[in-house]
């Protein structure tokens, strides 16, 4: 155990986010450096519980209390190491991750949590700072092929684990660089793109070879890559949007989320003024619907473009501030969220319904409104409530229904399951022998730690079955086929 009384004399707390007026100036993550000795005393809050319910929290099962115990004793390679041990990609989650494990510790019983997000971004900072992570090439070739579908944290995942037992992969991607929507829908306020970019390098350096700008399905089809590779693992997310269908949907001026958010970070990379991009929100009236984290995303790139106004709406009530009774600890709540973007500026308004978009000569002018109520599990209209607010841009970011429907998917012969995923047994595979499915195209919309999650596992099931024996590749032991989200 580290401090045994960490938890009782030393309150919880974090990195603090630069000034508001400071940071929506540039695309700089959003965060002050928190001092090294501060995260050691926040480590120590940590109980090592005899039952460590933040296990079953993490989809990865990080080993949670090793780490924070080592942290609080200075001992950082070690706690690197036992953080690698069940986690590619801490940075990432760290960053990223809505940190279930935090919602599953005992402390958060009737106490602020351990800040583990922060301990496990600071132990892969420090590792990264002190030389710990070391390319892992493995001692010797196997001569079997593997093909990934999908550059984002599932196929990394998988293409690194797969890579590190002698296989020789390859990773596709159809857009012009690697990182699915790690490159181009996590905006750089939330990751800046040289966080993705050393991991890439690492992936490089183990063996990983990677294939830009080539859209499987229709540059290579699926009988190519059965016949060129061993193994075909199919980790091309659910980027399917959902849209709105509603009168006035065909105006200018209405676009789905990630056909702005990659703007600006195209832009960012290649050096020129995110604020003047195709689709900006420069001195514009924007309505942004959608509540979660992709609609936060626009809101801090449209507050950093210089929006002239901007309100985002939800269809659901403002969730309580506190954990529910019906979602007991160790379960994770819908509560109340205010990210980063949320105190730079905007207004949110919940429990509103689109009835039709408005406009002129074809331009979007307006949008229509009316509160909803629940009423017997069913969202219903309140009479009377019609309003309409200005709008000169509309982003939809109202989630996913799937994995694209790619002439992949044909080709190789993949059926969907009822909700639309790409179906799979419980060791990932389909019934195509030598091919697999993880992260959201089998799952569905879900968390980063869970595509890191399923890749892993993903990978252990494609190793096994290209070498007939078990795989000495761990397996997370909370990975599931099963396609539900936290």
């Amino acid at each position: 155990m580290a401090d045994p009384k960490g938890f009782i004399t030393t309150p919880r707390a974090t990195p603090v986010r630069r000034p508001v007026d400071v940071r929506i100036r540039d695309w700089k993550e959003v965060y002050l450096e928190h001092p090294t000795h501060a995260t050691q005393e926040q480590a120590g809050r940590c109980m090592d519980c005899g039952i460590p319910f933040c296990h079953n929290g993490c989809p990865l099962g990080n080993l949670i209390p090793e780490w924070n115990d080592l942290v609080w004793r200075g001992e950082w390679e070690e706690a690197s190491e036992r953080l690698h041990a069940t986690n590619n990609f801490p940075e990432f989650t760290g960053k990223l991750c809505p940190a279930p494990c935090e919602t599953a510790c005992v402390v958060a019983i009737n106490q602020d949590a351990v800040a583990i997000k922060h301990v496990e971004v600071e132990i892969s900072d420090q590792a990264w700072r002190n030389g710990y992570v070391k390319p892992m090439p493995p001692e010797r070739l196997t001569g079997k092929t593997v093909a990934i579908i999908g550059s984002g944290p599932a196929g990394l995942a998988a293409a690194q684990q797969l890579a590190r037992v002698g296989h020789t992969v390859a990773v596709y991607e159809r857009a012009d660089r690697i990182g699915g929507l790690l490159r181009y829908g996590i905006p750089e306020f939330k990751m800046e793109k040289w966080v993705l970019d050393r991991r890439i390098a690492q992936l490089e350096a183990e063996g990983v070879k990677f294939r830009t700008s080539v859209n499987v399905g229709v540059d290579i089809d699926g009988a190519e890559l059965l016949r060129r590779y061993d193994a075909v693992v199919l980790a091309n997310g659910a980027t399917q949007w959902r849209d709105l269908p509603v009168p006035g949907r065909e105006l200018s001026g209405i676009y789905l989320a990630m056909q702005y958010l990659p703007l600006a970070n195209r832009a960012i990379a290649e050096d020129s003024d995110p604020a003047k991009v195709e689709i900006s929100a420069t001195d514009k009236k924007v309505i942004i619907i959608g509540g979660g984290d992709t609609g936060a995303d626009c809101l801090g790139t449209a507050i950093r473009q210089g929006a002239a106004s901007i309100v985002q709406l939800e269809i659901m009530p403002r969730p309580p501030a506190e954990r529910p009774s019906y979602q007991p600890w160790p379960t994770f709540p819908m509560t109340y969220k205010v990210t980063s973007a949320h105190e730079e500026g905007g207004d949110r308004r919940y429990a509103v319904s689109t009835q039709r978009f408005i406009g002129e000569n074809g331009q979007l002018t307006g949008i229509e409104l009316v509160e909803v109520k629940l009423n017997d599990g069913k969202l219903q209209p309140v009479e009377g409530s019609e309003i309409v607010l200005e709008a000169d841009l509309v982003f939809l970011a109202m989630g996913f229904t799937g994995p694209e429907k790619s002439p992949l998917i044909d080709q190789l012969g993949l059926e969907l399951t009822d909700r639309g995923a790409l179906a799979r047994n419980d060791d990932f595979s389909t019934a195509v022998p030598g091919v697999f499915i993880c992260g959201d195209a089998g799952r569905g919309q879900s968390l980063i730690v869970w595509a890191i999650a399923e890749g892993r596992a993903a990978a252990a099931s494609v190793d096994t079955y290209l070498s007939g024996v078990a795989s000495p590749l761990p397996r997370p032991v909370r990975a599931s086929t099963r396609p539900l989200t936290v």
